[in-house]
């Protein structure tokens, strides 16, 4: 089995992590894109995150109607800080030796990757997919991962045309109280609106 991991915050989920899910099981054939909202994210310390149990809640409506995408909540469930080399223990643990994982983030995300947690152990656990938008620039993409593939990592780079959406972007528009229409699917849109999220 190829299992796709499809880690973040989802603080809120949008397209952009939808378009990019369905990129990668596309190109990497994988056979199920498993969701995982972090509980404690450790490189978001600097600002206040919504409730995981709310933000599963939303990524949990925006892939229902997806048969290929999954969601966990081992992150949540799990004391401490979500650490991604943690939950591919678990995950490998879970799907057994057979399984082959392939870790889905950004490309910024992975520009930063040498400073996660057990990073040299992480490279080595699973397969690496780095999206990308059209437009940027991945020659230091291309930099870093010649690095890490001479210590033993495995990095593969995706161009994802809805990265330009963010959820940054979506939260700063409902303080505003600006429209989020079309950025991201309708179920979580109505349940934002619903729920006075962001404001």
């Amino acid at each position: 089995m190829r299992i796709g991991i499809m880690g973040g915050t989802f603080d809120p989920i949008h397209y952009g992590h939808l378009v990019t899910a369905e990129a990668a099981a596309e190109q990497f054939q994988l056979d199920t894109v498993l969701f995982v909202p972090a509980g404690q994210p450790p490189h978001k310390h600097a600002r206040k995150v919504t409730d995981p149990w709310r933000r599963y809640y939303l990524t949990e409506l925006a892939i229902q109607s997806n048969p290929r995408f999954c969601l966990s909540s081992i992150e949540i469930e799990r004391s401490g800080m979500s650490y991604t080399i943690d939950t591919v223990r678990a995950l490998q643990e879970s799907y057994g030796p057979d399984a082959d994982l392939y870790f889905i983030t950004g490309a910024d995300a992975l520009l930063e990757i040498m400073t996660w947690h057990r990073i040299d152990e992480l490279i080595r656990s699973c397969y690496f997919i780095a999206a990308y938008r059209p437009g940027y620039d991945p020659e230091e993409l291309h930099r870093a991962i010649a690095e890490w593939q001479g210590r033993g990592g495995r990095f593969h780079l995706l161009e994802v045309p809805a990265l330009a959406i963010s959820s940054t972007d979506i939260r700063e528009r409902r303080r505003q109280n600006r429209s989020i229409k079309y950025l991201l699917p309708e179920p979580v849109e109505q349940a934002i609106i619903a729920n006075g999220d962001y404001q």
